[in-house]
Parts: structure tokens; sequence; C-alpha cells
């Protein structure tokens, strides 16, 4: 690797207090938890996350923090994604591919509206329309 110009550390060391941010927990009241254990990502749980990622950043979303943690126990539903925002019930989706993490994003997220047809744990059945 040659030597790097002034502008390309800078842009290095943005991107780089960028990707710190996206893991401080300050200022966060939401919380997207990615099934990552050998079946989640089996089941194509890494694309997941980098849609969720994606789509955050797309829609300028910083209150969101997005964290990874071992199976959940619905591994007939791979990838599952459980979400915590406040004003909503605690909801696990499965079978959340790229298409689906946006949805969840914009539906659950940002309009406080379930997607009904992914909901696999938590929320009562009269809360789901």
């Amino acid at each position: 690797m040659g030597k790097m110009t002034l502008e390309e550390l800078r842009n290095l060391r943005n991107s780089a207090k960028k990707e710190m941010n996206k893991r401080d927990t300050e200022g966060k009241d939401i919380e997207i938890i990615i099934g990552m254990g050998t079946c989640g990502i089996a089941a194509g749980a890494k694309e997941t996350l980098a849609a969720f990622m994606k789509k955050l950043e797309e829609n300028n979303i910083s209150n969101v923090i997005v964290r990874q943690t071992g199976c959940m126990g619905l591994c007939y539903v791979e990838p599952t994604v459980e979400i915590k925002a406040p004003g909503m019930p605690n909801t696990i989706y499965g079978k959340v591919d790229a298409e689906v993490a946006a949805k969840i994003v914009v539906d659950h997220i940002v309009n406080k509206q379930l997607v009904s047809n992914h909901i696999f744990d938590r929320p009562a059945a009269d809360i789901i329309k």
C-alpha cells in the first residue's frame, strides 16, 4: 500500500468515526437485535444485518442501536430479529430478508406499525391487525 494523501486520511477517519457512532448506545432508544447463531447465519442473517444498516443510513435514523445475539430458538423462521422500541411491544420477526428488513425500518421503527405477516413471538393476538 502506497502513501495516503491528507484527504484520504481524513476520509478514512470520518468513515471510522461514523462506524464507531453506530455502536455508541448513548441517545439511542430503539434496539434491533439480530439472531446470529449458526442457524441464523446459514439462513442469511449477515445479509439481514447489512440490510438494516443500509436502510437506517438511507433514512438518516440515528436513534437505533443494532446488536447481534445467538440463536433465539426459532430456527425454523431464521433469520430472526427482535425490535424493542418505546410505545411498541417487544416483537420478534421471522424470515427477515433484506426486503423485510427495509419494511420493518419503515413500518415498525418510523411509522410505529407492526409488520404482522412476519411476527413470530411476543404481541398478543389482539394487538396484531
